[in-house]
């Protein structure tokens, strides 16, 4: 007569050990918590609480859109930021974009940093806010709003909060290609081509506009 098959205690052990490492696999939920953890890979360039730092071209982004957050992210993981050899902070920038790839980091970083208070840092350009406001009216309100709010569904930012020198640099970057020349970046593209037309000067004097919308 053949004896029942019994699984012995120790032939049981590497069953249960699998079952807590499959668990131990499982991605931590989504949210603020979780986006917390995160931001500490981010604090030594933007700061603890995401002011930015101007002396490594880091910009102050708390209180910006959680859907910008992420599409910039998104956006540096593709390769259509960070890949132009004169994008210098993008270079530095796309690196730690990659290292998000769990299901769930750029929801949870990108809620973390858009609950933060957002800052208005001080200008640092001195350009002609009467003139820029002409080019504005003429190249950047459709998108960017009268007040400078943005529009998500155009995917333009809130620019009235972000540091004069980082709008200037990054228009000069949608000028030369280093943003909008990756014809899958839809949003890019049309940014780049309301900037192959300004000069420095114009630039300067727009922005010195967006500081008076705040």
């Amino acid at each position: 007569m053949m004896t029942p098959h019994r699984t012995s205690k120790a032939a049981a052990l590497p069953i249960l050990a699998f079952a807590l490492a499959a668990c131990d696999a499982t991605p931590p939920p989504v949210g603020m918590v979780r986006g917390a953890e995160l931001f500490e890979t981010c604090a030594p360039c933007h700061g603890e609480t995401a002011v930015g730092n101007a002396d490594i071209a880091a910009p102050a982004i708390a209180g910006l859109p959680q859907w910008y957050i992420e599409s910039q992210l998104q956006s540096f993981q593709a390769g259509w930021r960070g890949k132009h050899a004169d994008d210098l902070a993008g270079l530095r920038m796309r690196p730690m974009a990659v290292t998000l790839n769990r299901e769930g980091d750029i929801e949870s970083v990108a809620q973390y940093i858009a609950s933060l208070e957002p800052t208005f840092p001080p200008s640092t350009l001195h350009g002609n806010a009467g003139a820029g406001a002409a080019q504005y009216e003429q190249l950047c309100v459709t998108c960017h709003g009268p007040s400078g709010l943005g529009d998500e569904i155009l995917h333009s930012p809130p620019i009235v909060q972000l540091p004069d020198w980082y709008l200037l640099q990054e228009l000069q970057d949608f000028r030369i290609g280093a943003r909008g020349g990756d014809p899958a970046d839809t949003w890019g593209i049309t940014m780049r081509a309301n900037t192959v037309v300004m000069t420095d000067q114009a630039m300067t004097d727009v922005i010195a506009y967006v500081q008076t919308l705040r």
